[in-house]
């Protein structure tokens, strides 16, 4: 019989999209955020893809003090692979977003394939109040956005991780960046096996409908050669495209970094309650959840042991 295909399952612990005010489950502080990380690799995330905040009102940070806490935290307590962000917020610069790349030295980090409009406004109109000034000044202030990645920031990210021996998950937020990443892997400048992350129902972005993830799939397929493809719908769309990827070959993305929610009107409690509900839908399907040595393997990663932290 031929063996179960196997899943990466990432969990985005708590991102820079959503705010402290949106959810009492969000985690904010280095304890929570690095506890809500363990808990989702107990789940099943073989991989960890991790934001940190400014303890004191919950403001995304770059700072590397901000991050170590965590690394440590979750790096002495799983095995899981450890993706930190380069892409941080919208509203940071690129040196500002390479600070925890550039310091730690990952096995993984996220690249945003290009820049693009990042709507998070429409947010505005479900929260009446908000628990610190800065969050509808975050939300208001992407009417007028650019999350800015040009061809010179992908060359100049690309050849910082390159040094450091880490790979990257290529967030792919439209078909245009899948031809940016086509172009880069057609230089050299990124190598097989590429892990791209297809990502759905951002404002600025393609949309969260199942011919949108098939267009991207084909797109990808065409365009690219050897490459891991993983799914990630944002807010309501997190659970139905994933399940739609998985039964089309893709390994998914879960967290509340890209949905707050467990199903309809119901915040989740947590990340690991929803990697538990994404494994047992994969399991339901036959197939198994990747360990994080599975993972590694597959993404022919460094290992954790050359990190720097």
């Amino acid at each position: 019989m031929a063996k179960p295909r196997k899943v990466i399952i990432t969990s985005a612990v708590t991102g820079a999209i959503h705010t402290p005010t949106m959810s009492p489950h969000l985690p904010i502080s280095q304890d929570e955020i690095a506890d809500a990380a363990i808990g989702a690799a107990e789940a099943g995330a073989s991989i960890l893809h991790l934001h940190t905040r400014d303890p004191e009102d919950g403001r995304p940070s770059q700072n590397p003090e901000h991050f170590l806490p965590v690394l440590e935290k979750v790096s002495s307590n799983t095995d899981s692979v450890i993706n930190i962000t380069t892409g941080g917020s919208p509203h940071m610069t690129v040196e500002e977003r390479m600070q925890p790349v550039s310091t730690f030295k990952p096995e993984l980090a996220s690249l945003n394939m290009g820049s693009m409009n990042f709507g998070l406004f429409p947010m505005l109109e479900k929260y009446p109040e908000f628990q610190n000034v800065w969050e509808r000044e975050h939300l208001a202030n992407s009417r007028d956005l650019v999350f800015k990645n040009t061809f010179a920031d992908i060359e100049r990210i690309l050849e910082i991780g390159s040094s450091n021996g880490t790979r990257f998950e290529f967030e792919c937020y439209d078909i245009s960046h899948l031809y940016n990443l086509a172009h880069f892997q057609g230089r050299g400048l990124a190598q097989g096996p590429l892990f791209v992350q297809s990502v759905f129902g951002l404002l600025g972005g393609i949309g969260g409908h199942p011919e949108d993830l098939m267009h991207m799939r084909r797109t990808a397929d065409r365009l690219l050669d050897d490459f891991q493809w993983s799914i990630l719908g944002a807010g309501k769309s997190q659970q139905p495209l994933a399940t739609m990827g998985v039964t089309m070959g893709s390994h998914i993305r879960v967290g509340l970094e890209d949905s707050l929610w467990i199903g309809p009107g119901k915040l989740a409690e947590s990340n690991a309650e929803q990697v538990m509900k994404m494994r047992a839908i994969v399991e339901e399907l036959g197939m198994e959840v990747a360990t994080p040595a599975e993972a590694r393997l597959m993404l022919d990663l460094k290992g954790a042991d050359k990190v720097a932290f």
